[in-house]
């Protein structure tokens, strides 16, 4: 099968064989990806065929139509609850592709104030004895006008829902940080279904000091202020907070009356990791900076998410992120209480199939399960009985 290939042929020679930049790879994809989305009449003749044969390809071999799997959040409607998670496609570069491979929903950024390089490469590092990547980016992307400009521009192609992840500009002292994420809010508050206030980056200096309840704060509010279309604002949290922490953001949540959470960024826990070093650097990957994403974050985030679940009595929607590679961790974490799911590493490790794979799986687990939709599943596996959310 193609999947075998793709997973025991081809991630090992770019990984380990010849040793592909993992960053170059990402770009490279998604100038494929931007290329197999392009309207027509800004191709050339010769390459219309190819394009065609590509989206057919993503038709068959990505997509899941069901309405079993379509539940409705924030008054949106979104056909799948499977979303690309930020980081993967920061300035919307493919932002018109993502609906042809599949996903229900994707969530652009993370994207800041002020463009920046973000940090010094290399900064992108596979870990495949872990089913893990490490980056150190750091918040890289052209800013948030650029990317305004670019949504103004894009074809529509489909309704799916777009999320749109705001971070502090490094440049901005930690006291501006309200105006900083406002702006970026308000050039862009027109291209988005839903924003993320992303707070939980390890990548960016004093950062993860915004989860603080008294820092926090002032940037909800004038977030909130500023929001006179009341579209969804959400916060992404670390996985590495507290439980107490957890439960200042959650009084955040509702005073600021926020429309969900999602849960969790990267971890910056390296501890039990099979890799010992990184080959690129020479280094111990403990000594390596940056956040942990993919399979070692799988079971922190779910026990975050069903945490978050049981202490806001099913009331809050959660959006699901970390170490979701099969269908068996996505019903995991909707089960936990996540109304929606995110993946980034699981699709880079599982290929373009993997969209495709889970939802199937979750289609049969509605059966074993006897329940008529994916909203019946949410919570299933908690104290708290399922709460229909809007």
């Amino acid at each position: 099968m193609l999947q075998d290939t793709y997973k025991f042929s081809v991630l090992p020679l770019l990984f380990q064989r010849f040793k592909v930049d993992p960053e170059v790879a990402h770009q490279q994809t998604l100038k494929t990806l931007a290329w197999i989305a392009q309207p027509t009449n800004m191709l050339p003749n010769w390459t219309k065929p190819a394009q065609r044969m590509a989206q057919a390809w993503c038709e068959h071999n990505c997509q899941v139509k069901s309405p079993r799997l379509g539940q409705t959040l924030w008054q949106t409607s979104f056909a799948n609850p499977l979303g690309l998670a930020a980081g993967f496609d920061k300035d919307g570069l493919a932002a018109a592709c993502w609906s042809l491979m599949g996903f229900g929903f994707a969530e652009l950024g993370t994207v800041t104030c002020h463009p920046q390089p973000g940090n010094p490469q290399p900064r992108l590092f596979r870990l495949p004895q872990d089913r893990a990547g490490l980056n150190r980016m750091g918040f890289n992307n052209q800013g948030s006008l650029a990317l305004a400009e670019r949504l103004k521009e894009l074809p529509v192609i489909s309704d799916d829902p777009r999320g749109i992840n705001l971070g502090k500009s490094k440049v901005t002292p930690l006291d501006d940080a309200a105006a900083d994420y406002l702006q970026s809010f308000e050039r862009l508050q027109h291209q988005g279904d839903y924003f993320v206030v992303n707070v939980s980056s390890p990548n960016t200096p004093g950062l993860r000091s915004l989860q603080a309840k008294a820092q926090l704060e002032p940037i909800l509010a004038t977030l909130q202020t500023a929001n006179t279309q009341q579209k969804p604002l959400v916060i992404k949290i670390s996985p590495d907070l507290a439980w107490a922490d957890i439960d200042d953001i959650l009084d955040l949540a509702q005073h600021h009356h926020l429309a969900g959470i999602i849960a969790t960024n990267t971890t910056i826990s390296k501890e039990h990791l099979t890799t010992k070093y990184i080959d690129a650097t020479g280094n111990l990957v403990t000594a390596e900076a940056g956040g942990i994403s993919g399979a070692p974050l799988r079971k922190r985030s779910t026990d975050v998410i069903r945490y978050i679940y049981q202490k806001t009595n099913g009331q809050l929607p959660i959006i699901g992120v970390g170490g979701i590679f099969t269908a068996d961790d996505a019903w995991e974490k909707i089960t936990a209480g996540a109304s929606l799911l995110q993946v980034y590493t699981g699709w880079i490790y599982e290929g373009p199939w993997m969209v495709k794979n889970v939802l199937k799986g979750l289609l049969k687990k509605l059966d074993e399960h006897g329940l008529d939709n994916i909203g019946e599943a949410i919570g299933l596996n908690t104290d708290i009985p399922h709460r229909r959310l809007g």
